[in-house]
């Protein structure tokens, strides 16, 4: 933490309680920051010390937490309120003169864009001690993909031609999202919709509602190779985290079999990811290469097609781990309806994964369970919300992938830290609170 070790004249806390700027506190006590502090001072060197790197950095953590959409916002807080400066450890007796001008953070966030691995490491850090302070941490984990929009032009066509000046983000690109619905007439429509800007690739603890892993890339990229990426990426740092972790559940954008397969093969994660509508449509359903009675649909619903009659659903009897694979009762038996082939065949079935990695997962999709993990997708819809309201990602001034990443970072290592101190302080109750007062 970049505790600023001066001692004051004047303290503001002998004139009223610090209120909502305990929130600060809470992130500066608990934010692994102190290599990170260690680095930039040394940088520094013995130059001049106006404005410290300790409070500035922590100013930066300010605007975060109080989210302020531009540095020059930041600054007029800062001018304007006398116990923020303190906590920050800017020197009090300096008065209003103690407020770094805005060069001065522009060059801070240029020193910071070079320590990004140091970021990245307070990220990882976080997400350790997170797991350690909170339980079941990681047991359920949700992925996802958000569309951050820029306000800035795209490049014109000539761009090359022309120097950068700012006005434009030229490492951003366009991203499209499809949705298909049903019109009032029946008619199945594609709704297309495009924006230019960036992508974050998020994957959040289902049960708490924190990040886990992060990556941001441009709009044009797909969710699928990211998702096989940040998995990688978790494996690698938080092995721990992912041999705890039981479902991971995703919208059917993350629909891929090589994913399904990571998944359950290397991690024995159960994937619980809705399956694409690509299958024909003369072909509702196809035969079990090994049982001729039975046939699946693209749901994974089982069939038992007797001699005579319709097919009837089969009911669910279990996933046998060893065997790798799903067991189905007979409905006669199970249900005691009339059969006239009752008898005849076996009393269930067992229909191994490969017979359709897509279709058939270690949690069978026809299941109460598997629809009753899926709605945990949305602990990432939250979190992404939050990205938008609590922390300005919907109208924000950043130009460039760099500072996006930064950008992206700083919000989430702040929602890390506020989650851990509120842990460790006994304050559960507020965990995913980011603007109530601690």
């Amino acid at each position: 933490m970049a505790t600023i070790p001066q001692k004051q004249i004047f303290c503001w806390e002998e004139i009223e309680s610090l209120g909502d700027l305990e929130r600060l506190l809470l992130v500066i006590r608990h934010l692994p920051d102190e290599a990170l502090m260690a680095a930039l001072e040394w940088e520094r060197g013995k130059g001049r010390n106006d404005y410290p790197v300790r409070a500035v950095w922590n100013s930066i953590l300010a605007g975060v937490v109080y989210q302020h959409g531009s540095i020059e916002s930041l600054r007029r807080e800062l001018l304007r309120n006398g116990q923020l400066r303190q906590v920050c450890g800017f020197n009090v007796l300096r008065g209003e003169s103690a407020v770094p001008p805005s060069w001065v953070y522009t060059r801070f966030l240029k020193r910071l864009l070079a320590h990004r691995e140091s970021i990245e490491v307070m990220f990882d850090a976080l997400v350790g001690a997170v797991g350690e302070a909170l339980p079941g941490f990681g047991k359920v984990l949700a992925v996802d993909g958000k569309a951050i929009r820029t306000h800035a032009g795209p490049p014109a066509k000539d761009a090359k031609a022309k120097p950068p000046d700012g006005r434009r983000d030229t490492e951003a690109d366009f991203g499209a999202k499809r949705k298909k619905t049903i019109g009032k007439d029946g008619t199945l429509y594609e709704r297309v919709t495009y924006w230019f800007g960036y992508k974050l690739h998020l994957v959040v603890d289902a049960t708490y509602d924190l990040p886990v892993a992060r990556e941001v890339t441009k709009a044009s990229c797909a969710e699928q190779p990211e998702a096989h990426q940040m998995i990688k990426k978790l494996a690698k740092r938080h092995g721990k985290l992912l041999e705890t972790c039981e479902m991971l559940t995703a919208d059917k954008g993350y629909d891929d079999t090589k994913l399904l397969k990571r998944l359950w093969d290397k991690h024995e994660i159960r994937p619980v990811i809705p399956i694409r509508d690509d299958w024909p449509k003369d072909e509702p359903t196809r035969r079990v290469s090994h049982l001729r009675h039975v046939v699946y649909n693209q749901e994974g619903e089982v069939f038992c097609w007797p001699r005579q009659g319709a097919p009837r659903r089969m009911a669910f009897g279990g996933f046998e781990e060893a065997r790798e694979a799903l067991k189905y009762r007979c409905p006669a038996r199970q249900y005691g309806t009339a059969c006239q082939d009752k008898g005849r065949c076996p009393s269930c079935v067992r229909i191994p994964l490969r017979e359709n990695r897509r279709v058939f997962l270690p949690l069978a999709r026809s299941t109460y369970r598997w629809e009753r993990a899926y709605k945990k997708r949305s602990a990432a819809e939250r979190v992404n919300s939050r990205l938008d309201v609590s922390f300005g990602f919907e109208n924000h001034f950043i130009r460039g992938m760099a500072k996006m990443r930064l950008r992206v970072d700083l919000a989430l290592i702040v929602m890390l830290a506020m989650a851990l101190g509120r842990t460790k302080e006994k304050q559960r109750e507020k965990l995913r609170s980011l603007v109530q007062a601690a």
